[in-house]
This record gives structure tokens, sequence and C-alpha cells, in this order.
């Protein structure tokens, strides 16, 4: 009776294993360069991965091509480092095949928004239940330096040395058009802020995804320095926070309301705006979240950080596996000899 009762809970011990930090850290020496924004989502992926409580050998990151996409190396689980552009439709047939896997994928602007950019909005209106993470560093830091789908308009680089005349994407917005469920913006020198959107995001029924804003310090150093940098960021990032008013600025003394469907800055010193005017984020509403996501090229708003959009919907791989058990009950197991061998067959000699 003692020996069953331990092996009862040896069992539950298997199935719920606790984890630290650390059992999430491969043996293998992280190659970023020094200062490389990639070493701080790292991190904080590792750190919130144990109070997911799910298993290590449960857990698939893939990834394509670029400097994001050595992070499967990294992750003291299973990984794909698999071909450019193509991470999300492998991670697609990973979920659907194995739907018992948590599956994230890492990839950049570069890999996901430009090769990959038709899988990526196929996967987003499909719903499967993965987790996407694209680092946006705005750059093509692999090749050493050329633009990159979301570079602003004008950007100089070795590919566009009088100017980039390509108008940027904008990954959130891109993202809602596809019909997302989940869509969230953080800073790599957030840590905090970013622990608590990948949380969010593990936890989703259905495809997650995470813009991480990410300094590539050799190519596009400062890109984000205004939205990071102590003495701008109060006055330029508005963070989103479910049922709370938009406010920001070093006193809290600015907001935003909407002017018909157009957001516009207010002070709340003037005497003639209070707390009550101000636009309420609600993480559920599609039509505010297209407001927010369009606020992000405008120079005179903030840039909205945070979760965009967060709603239910079935996910593509649950309602596959509804299908299946339904043709199962309906036509039996099935033979896959059978089916070969059945309607019209013949030799060819």
């Amino acid at each position: 009776m003692g020996e069953s009762a331990d092996q009862t809970t040896k069992a539950a011990t298997m199935q719920s294993p606790k984890y630290t930090v650390k059992d999430f850290q491969s043996d293998q020496d992280v190659r970023w360069c020094p200062g490389c924004g990639d070493y701080s989502i790292l991190a904080q992926t590792q750190r919130i991965m144990p109070d997911l409580g799910i298993p290590r050998h449960k857990i698939v990151f893939v990834s394509g091509i670029g400097c994001s996409s050595r992070f499967p190396y990294y992750m003291e689980t299973y990984g794909f480092h698999s071909i450019h552009g193509r991470a999300t439709a492998i991670a697609s047939g990973i979920k659907l095949a194995r739907p018992d896997l948590t599956v994230w994928v890492v990839t950049g602007d570069g890999d996901g928004m430009s090769i990959g950019g038709n899988h990526l909005i196929h996967l987003l209106r499909r719903n499967i239940d993965v987790n996407v993470l694209l680092f946006n560093n705005q750059i093509y830091g692999l090749t050493k330096g050329q633009y990159s789908p979301t570079s602003e308009l004008g950007k100089v680089t070795k590919s566009t040395p009088y100017g980039s005349l390509d108008y940027p994407f904008n990954p959130a917005a891109l993202a809602l058009g596809a019909g997302a469920t989940f869509v969230a913006r953080t800073l790599d020198s957030d840590p905090k802020h970013m622990q608590s959107v990948l949380k969010r995001a593990a936890q989703h029924k259905g495809t997650s995804f995470v813009e991480i804003y990410q300094n590539c310090n050799v190519f596009n150093d400062g890109a984000f320095s205004q939205f990071t940098e102590k003495e701008t960021k109060d006055d330029t990032v508005v963070f989103l926070e479910h049922g709370k008013p938009l406010l920001f600025g070093k006193g809290r003394d600015k907001g935003i309301r909407l002017n018909g469907f157009s957001p516009e800055v207010v002070s709340l010193k003037d005497g003639k705006h209070s707390v009550n005017d101000l636009l309420v984020h609600d993480e559920q509403d599609t039509t505010l979240s297209f407001i927010l996501a369009d606020m992000t090229y405008n120079p005179k708003l903030p840039r909205p950080v945070g979760i965009f959009l967060s709603i239910a919907r079935p996910s593509y791989d649950a309602e596959m596996q509804r299908q299946i058990e339904f043709a199962k009950q309906k036509r039996g197991e099935g033979d896959i000899a059978k089916l070969l061998n059945s309607g019209e067959t013949w030799i060819i000699q």
C-alpha cells in the first residue's frame, strides 16, 4: 500500500515538475552582439517558463533565419531552427500534429514580415494555438544593416543609400487586420512589462502575437530610444491597461481622448479636461484596438505599448481535433492501406 502511494506521488511529481529559471537555460554559449536587446528577451522568456507549469518536453520553440532565430539553441526545451520565413508554417504543422505541445515562434521583422509575411497572416487568421514573438529592430541585423519592412520612410542603409521609399509595416495593425485574437507590444528595456505580456500571451487560447521593440546596437542603435530612455519615455509612451484611462506624461497629467474616431492628446492641467474625458482601454473592443494601433506612426501621439486586443474565438487546432473525433465516431478509425487501394486503381505494365 505504501509503495503504491509512493508511485502515485512520483507520477504526480513527474507530471507537474517544479522548475527554476536555470532549468530553461541551455548549455550553449549565447552568441549575440554585446548589448543586443535579444539578451533581455531571452532572459524574460526563461523567467516566465517556470510559472507556466508546463513540462519542458511539452514545449517547442521554432525560429526562422535572423539574429533572433538562434533563440531555440538557448532554451532548454525542444527547438527547431527552420528556414527563412517558414517558422510559422512549421509551427502550425507541429501544433496540428501534436496539439498537446506548447509551441512558440521566434521571428524578426525581416523573417516574419517580408519572406514570411504570407505564412504569418494565415497563421493569425486561422487562430492556431501558438505564440508568436516578433523581434522588431527595424533593420536586417544578421546580413549587416539593410532596411527591413518596418524601417522608417527615408531610412538610409547600405541597400538604400538615398533613403528608403517604402512605407513601413505596422506589425500590430497588420496582425489585427489578419484577424488576430491577441495582439500586444512590449519593450526589450522593460523586463517587468515584458514578463507580464509574455505570461498573458502564453495563457491565451489561439494565436498570440507579441511585437517586441528590440534594439540592434550595432546596425540600428537607438531606433526606439525616445520610447525607452528615462528622459523621454513618460511623454512618448502610453501603457495600455484594461479598464483604465489612457494617461501618460511625467506627472500623469496628459491623456488620450477620442474626437469622433480620432485620438488626440489633452492636458489635465489646463482645467478644461479631466480623467473622465479620457479614453478607457478595453482589450475586447476590436474597433478600439485598430484605433490604438493606428497611433503607432503618428508623431503627435504617444506610442501605445501593452495589450491591444485579447478576445476569445475557437482555435483552428481545437476545431480540427473536434472534426477528427467526429469522423472517427461516424466512420471508425480508418485503414490507410484500404484507403490507398480503394476506388479506381490500376497496374502499369
